[in-house]
């Protein structure tokens, strides 16, 4: 997709606390299910809704249609674990389940496979579905260091439905 001139896929570089979901809005057909989604993660949350709910959201047109590596690619903020996208997949999706993404991938094309075959052969998982009420608790997980996307991304990819939940 080629933008217009005027359109830059430019990430806020300010503002952003450890603990706050980056969530950024990739498709632009449904405001309906954007607003739902705005809603479900700006709710408390916790097990007893005790945390209040902490998120950046880009809600920029040039950001319309971006690919999980475009985003990776403009990210400018090394403490940053995971970034959420509401794509289209988010917006057909009756429980509006957003797209996680891994901000700390490695590339591991050029291992030698003598060494490293079983980190080759079986790589991070990079992305999984997460529902909305799901994100906070992620995000503050792997902020803390309390866990790891591989092991967010097995547990969503154990679900029937292939989605995160809450815990």
């Amino acid at each position: 997709m080629t933008l217009p001139e005027n359109l830059e896929r430019v990430l806020p570089e300010t503002g952003r606390d450890l603990f706050d979901a980056l969530v950024i809005r990739t498709d632009f057909s449904d405001d309906e299910a954007w607003n739902a989604v705005v809603g479900e993660l700006q709710r408390p949350w916790g097990p007893s809704g005790e945390f209040a709910a902490a998120v950046q959201l880009v809600d920029a047109p040039a950001w319309s249609g971006a690919t999980a590596d475009e985003v990776l690619a403009a990210l400018v903020d090394e403490d940053l674990v995971v970034v959420f996208l509401a794509d289209r997949g988010t917006m057909q999706s009756p429980v509006r389940a957003l797209l996680a993404v891994s901000a700390v991938w490695e590339d591991v094309s050029g291992l030698d496979p003598v060494y490293y075959r079983e980190l080759i052969e079986s790589p991070e998982p990079r992305e999984f579905r997460a529902l909305p009420a799901a994100v906070h608790g992620v995000q503050v997980d792997l902020a803390l260091g309390n866990g790891d996307f591989a092991e967010y991304a097995a547990e969503a990819s154990a679900e029937p439905d292939q989605l995160l939940r809450p815990i």
